[in-house]
């Protein structure tokens, strides 16, 4: 039956893809929803394209197509998974299109409002020196929210001015970290030790190894750091909504602006395939008229004439 096949799947995802506990919920979340609607008695040679078709229809009464799209993703990862264990034959998956999704621009912010941002947290704020060092942290490096709560000290390198952060699929990959960074967190790290100091005179736990504490000494969630980067924002008066990932958005923007190479920002930002990355050049026009001006032999031949 096809439940039977669900949890060694997911042991796959976890001993041999290393997977986070975050991601192979999410696709045992997605292949259990395919589960229910197929019938849970159903035999796994039993279902056919016409069934996935009938599920994806389904779907798309009801949901975006971005995630039926993602829901159609972690059924063919599923489906391939059986076939190479040859547990099945033949793919049910392969002859299912996906369905059109329009294309989505994260949110980035100009080089102003980033400035702006990061000047936000002050005084009156419990964890000002925190705060302001995940602000800078995610700006200067372009790494994932989830990669940031999940660093720890010893990958901090402050001679070297890098840090080395675990990204998906346990993949690592080694960031400079700029300036204003470091120097934000190393005013933090003064009182991060304090903190430590005061709770383990206490006989209280903490958590010695995480980058970013809470008031708790528990290692910081994705969801703090979430509300605090909205807290903020409108604080710094920026009207759209700003989440960690349009700063991660905007690292790559900037960059891209300044004229740095795509591979060397997808090398950054841990892509595994470039076009995940191309979709962070949607420089302005007037931007790539100018790099063109510039640069393209035809165009400095017209301006000389």
């Amino acid at each position: 039956m096809l439940n039977d096949y669900i949890q060694r799947f997911t042991s796959w995802l976890t001993v041999e893809k290393g997977y986070s506990p975050h991601t192979v919920d999410g696709y045992l979340r997605d292949i259990s929803e395919f589960a229910a609607f197929a019938g849970k008695g159903m035999q796994v040679g039993a279902i056919d394209s016409r069934t996935v078709r009938a599920y994806v229809y389904s779907l798309n009464r009801k949901m975006k197509s971005s995630s039926v799209s993602r829901k159609l993703s972690a059924l063919r990862t599923f489906f391939r998974f059986l076939v190479r264990e040859k547990v099945i034959s033949s793919d049910p998956v392969a002859g299912v299109t996906r369905p059109k999704q329009a294309k989505h621009i994260p949110n980035f912010l100009s080089i102003d409002e980033v400035f702006t941002l990061m000047d936000a947290p002050g005084s009156q704020d419990t964890f000002m020196t925190r705060d302001r060092a995940i602000l800078e942290m995610l700006y200067s490096t372009g790494m994932r929210v989830a990669e940031l709560v999940s660093c720890d000290m010893a990958a901090l390198d402050f001679e070297k001015e890098m840090v080395k952060v675990t990204g998906k699929g346990e993949r690592q990959r080694v960031i400079p970290m700029g300036k204003q960074a470091l120097d934000a967190l190393g005013i933090y790290r003064d009182h991060r030790s304090q903190l430590i100091r005061s709770r383990v005179s206490k006989g209280l736990n903490v958590d010695q190894d995480a980058v970013f504490l809470s008031s708790r000494g528990t290692r910081l969630t994705t969801r703090s750091v979430e509300r605090l980067v909205q807290m903020y924002a409108r604080r710094a008066g920026i009207s759209t909504v700003v989440t960690p990932h349009a700063l991660r958005h905007s690292f790559a923007t900037h960059l891209l602006e300044m004229g740095a190479d795509l591979r060397a920002v997808q090398e950054l930002l841990g892509h595994v395939s470039l076009s995940t990355t191309q979709k962070y050049t949607h420089l302005n026009m007037d931007h790539l008229m100018e790099v063109y001006d510039k640069a393209h032999p035809k165009a400095r031949k017209m301006k000389n004439n």
